[in-house]
């Protein structure tokens, strides 16, 4: 399917703008069609349930509402991993009985069947059709390139919610940079929470939660991480500088792993300078590791091209033996059979 109503978030053009941009980027590479909901709202995401329950479901039921009504058979994409897991959430509230939906009719006092599903833009993309599309597009793989896939605690859970994939151990965009060429490391933080809003409200306790992510990245050998998700990129981007200042002053080595949103990656892979997706606006450096791998897998390239002249070479060698071997044998076995000559006498021809 490459067709979906769009959600955007309000994060869409101000902290997640580099996702929106690379996403734009990508789907009309591809053919991907997303068609924005007018008069979209905010979905409320935690603050919504934190308020209240009814809040919480009726926030995003707007939404979805006026999807329904404006794009009839179309599922909703949402590219926020909170925006995805509010959508959904409301949606399967509404399914669970003829109660509950009409409860949320009323709280939203408009038309609602619920009939739409929602989908985050990183399930949308796991689909054979779309990573088909995706492959095909490729020009440049982004070989040597170590990436350690971070999904956050809000993509994957809860499962009855959210379970595209698996809860513990997700692998959907682990296949989908395995496409363009990337390396996927395996490492033990990939649906860890890195603390969110915690991160504002109880900063001391939360920090250690973003350095551990990075601590596991990089034992794990990535040389960057990536994610599907504004929070969470806004949270480990941002706050890299300050875990590293807090490191020097305990005397440890300070990180260097820049991070990125699988959009990003992918157009990349497509041929996108890395202006034109949004890299160059991230807080932690992240143009020049791309840079430097792009050389490497250029050096790799040239290795691999001269290891293959020589394989020829030896094969053609070889070859060449064996031809000799078999016409020196060829030519033993004629003079073999030849019929002996009497001493002195030719023979007649």
């Amino acid at each position: 399917m490459m067709k979906y109503s769009y959600f955007p978030g309000c994060s869409a053009n101000s902290t997640g703008k580099s996702f929106t941009v690379s996403t734009d980027y990508v789907t009309r590479a591809i053919g991907f069609e997303m068609l924005e909901i007018p008069d979209w709202n905010c979905c409320g995401t935690s603050a919504a349930s934190l308020t209240s329950p009814e809040l919480a479901v009726a926030l995003p039921a707007r939404s979805l509402a006026i999807s329904e009504r404006e794009y009839p058979g179309l599922d909703v994409v949402a590219p926020c991993a909170g925006c995805f897991r509010s959508l959904k959430t409301s949606v399967v509230y509404a399914r669970e009985s003829q109660e509950n939906l009409e409860e949320v009719q009323a709280l939203i006092d408009m038309p609602y069947e619920a009939k739409a599903d929602v989908v985050s833009l990183l399930e949308a993309f796991s689909n054979d059709e779309v990573k088909a599309a995706i492959a095909e597009k490729v020009q440049r793989r982004l070989r040597t390139l170590k990436v350690a896939c971070y999904y956050g605690c809000a993509m994957v859970r809860p499962a009855e919610v959210c379970g595209f994939d698996d809860v513990e151990d997700p692998r959907s965009m682990e296949e989908i940079m395995s496409l363009i060429g990337a390396e996927p490391v395996e490492w033990a933080f990939k649906t860890e929470c890195c603390g969110a809003a915690q991160q504002m409200t109880v900063p001391k306790e939360a920090r250690p939660m973003i350095e551990r992510i990075f601590q596991n990245a990089q034992a794990n050998g990535a040389d960057c991480i990536v994610t599907s998700c504004p929070l969470c990129m806004l949270n480990l981007d941002m706050r890299e500088a300050e875990i590293n200042k807090g490191r020097i002053a305990r005397g440890l080595e300070p990180f260097d792993i820049p991070c990125y949103y699988f959009t990003e990656l992918i157009g990349l892979a497509f041929g996108a300078t890395q202006k034109e997706l949004g890299i160059d606006t991230h807080f932690h450096p992240a143009e020049r590791l791309l840079l430097q791998r792009e050389l490497d897998a250029l050096e790799l390239e040239e290795q691999e091209l001269a290891a293959a002249r020589e394989e020829a070479r030896k094969k053609a060698e070889i070859s060449a033996k064996i031809a000799a071997k078999k016409a020196a044998k060829e030519k033993a076995a004629k003079a073999a059979a030849a019929p002996a000559t009497p001493e002195g006498k030719e023979v007649a021809e």
